[in-house]
């Protein structure tokens, strides 16, 4: 199955109680190739995890445990918290063969940007150099020999997936404008009062009008400037993008559409959806959830001078844990859709 023969990968995953991390167990917990050896959490000590994730009653007899009881792994998962990761990273990357980060510590090449970006210094800027970017898409074939993983944002991923091969096809020019919608799930499990259903409900609130940290992601991989805004939506689940870019003199819907069957034909978690009719002409967040889809279409303004490209998926699947699964198959020798099958629901 692997290239450790016939066993199973043993793994754990660290800051499981969040929603990161319990989408990392019900994918994990259910992976033909993986047994989920440990979950940490640093006040659930003991309790089980289903008390937690309470769709897993029933598929694992697992409880947390406290980081200081992990032994060594094949892979571990860090769903654990921005600018705490990089400080504990010299420690998790001793615990595994390979180490998938979630966190943004290690997203970004250049220290000084993210010191711009997260507001606080880099405190492990040597380690910077060593993670593949975790998206198989793009650097499938780095990945298969990784030891250290970052996985892109959630918006950062669906920016990048929609417009890199835009990007390197010169078929668009200056800056890009970057318009994300996410739902409440992106916050966290533990965000504050602004999360509140009472604050929440029916509210379209710009939480970031400008630098986004998922912004310097999209600039890092296109090599293009970028203008970001987020805005918190009525979903729980679900991104969905909208990135506003001049066309370079001569570029078509033709030469579009050729970029992206060129760059993502043969991707099983690529989907092009940009039809001239119909409810689902463009892509929708909310037939993504639970899968591991990136869906990405586009349109053209009257005198195609430039192109608004659309992208969606779910945050805490493609956009997170999903994408991680998908680095360690490809990782580790296995189908690359293997534990991502679940192609989402409709209605829902």
């Amino acid at each position: 199955m692997n290239n450790l023969c016939d066993r199973k990968l043993r793994v754990a995953v660290v800051g499981a109680a969040g929603y990161i991390g319990g989408e990392l167990l019900r994918l994990l917990i259910s992976h033909p190739g993986v047994e989920v050896a440990a979950a940490t959490s640093r006040g659930l000590r003991g309790r089980p995890i289903d008390g937690v994730h309470p769709n897993l009653r029933g598929l694992t007899k697992l409880a947390f445990c406290a980081e200081d009881q992990l032994d060594h792994y094949d892979a571990l998962f860090l769903a654990t918290p921005h600018r705490e990761t990089m400080r504990r990273m010299p420690h998790f990357v001793a615990l595994a063969d390979t180490v998938i980060d979630l966190s943004g510590d290690f997203r970004l090449s250049d220290p000084q940007v993210y010191e711009d970006y997260y507001g606080v210094p880099h405190e492990s800027p040597d380690l910077i150099g060593t993670f593949v970017p975790g998206l198989a898409e793009l650097h499938r074939e780095r990945l298969r020999t990784a030891s250290r993983i970052s996985v892109p944002g959630c918006m950062a991923t669906a920016g990048i997936l929609a417009l890199v091969p835009l990007a390197e096809a010169g078929l668009i020019q200056g800056a890009l404008t970057v318009d994300a919608k996410t739902g409440s799930s992106g916050a966290g499990a533990k965000a504050g009062p602004e999360n509140l259903h009472a604050e929440r409900s029916g509210a379209l609130r710009v939480f970031a009008p400008t630098r986004h940290r998922h912004e310097a992601e999209i600039a890092q991989a296109t090599g293009l400037p970028v203008s970001m805004t987020a805005t918190g939506v009525e979903a729980v689940r679900g991104v969905q993008l909208l990135c506003k870019a001049a066309l370079m003199p001569g570029a078509d819907e033709k030469a579009i559409r050729a970029a992206y069957r060129a760059r993502y034909g043969d991707e099983p978690f690529i989907r092009v959806v940009a039809h001239r009719r119909g409810l689902h002409r463009f892509p929708d967040a909310k037939i993504l959830s639970g899968s591991n889809f990136c869906d990405v279409g586009f349109a053209l303004e009257r005198g195609a001078s430039h192109v608004t490209v659309i992208s969606a998926l779910d945050n805490l699947v493609k956009g997170g844990a999903g994408n991680a699964v998908q680095c360690l198959n490809v990782r580790y020798g296995m189908p690359e859709a293997l534990g991502l099958e679940f192609s989402g629901l409709h209605p829902n």
